[in-house]
């Protein structure tokens, strides 16, 4: 089956208050993510809409992983992180808080949690795994790989359900070290080769 003569266009929701985010200073952003992922953006602000279509030579994962793209920018990542995606190794990874919170105090208060003092938290998060957060009005965006995926969203589902910072910490540390060796040792058998 050939992808050659991809067309049409995907409707993706996208909060208008980042809408200056995705276009950027003269439309550099909106023209970065354009030619990262093959494809052509058109941006619709007052329905809050985004239609990504295919450019000439663009295969339906162009249109794909460009749809993943901005629902991270839509989320609140930078557009440096949302770059990374195009790298077929890192991947986004979304929480919907609206599952989990009973109400909007709830919510803001798992926000927080996540977040924590000063930003501290996300960042020891983000440090420890070397995966990237963004905290959305109802939503948790990880970009990573699948494994640093999977770690940080073990670590926030403890920490929703109400352990301590200090507990996922120490679940982190316990789980990073070992991610590290293991890739240590694939490291040292692809070099053994």
């Amino acid at each position: 089956m050939s992808e050659k003569n991809v067309s049409g266009r995907l409707p993706v929701p996208f909060d208008q208050s980042k809408i200056g985010l995705l276009i950027g200073k003269d439309g550099t952003n909106k023209a970065r993510l354009e030619e990262a992922f093959n494809v052509k953006i058109e941006v619709k602000p007052e329905e809050g809409i985004v239609y990504v279509e295919p450019r000439e030579g663009a295969t339906l994962y162009n249109v794909y992983v460009a749809e993943k793209a901005l629902k991270a920018l839509s989320i609140g990542f930078s557009i440096d992180d949302v770059l990374l995606l195009k790298d077929d190794v890192y991947d986004l990874e979304i929480i919907d808080l609206g599952e989990v919170a009973k109400n909007r105090e709830d919510l803001m208060r798992i926000k927080a949690r996540v977040i924590g003092t000063g930003g501290r938290f996300k960042k020891a998060l983000e440090d420890m795994t070397g995966a990237k957060i963004a905290v959305g009005e109802k939503q948790i965006g990880i970009i990573g790989d699948f494994e640093q995926n999977k770690l940080i969203k073990d670590a926030l589902t403890r920490l929703i359900a109400g352990q301590s910072h200090q507990a996922v910490i120490k679940f982190l540390e316990r789980y990073s070290f070992e991610l590290k060796r293991r890739r240590m040792e694939l490291w040292e058998r692809i070099q053994g080769m």
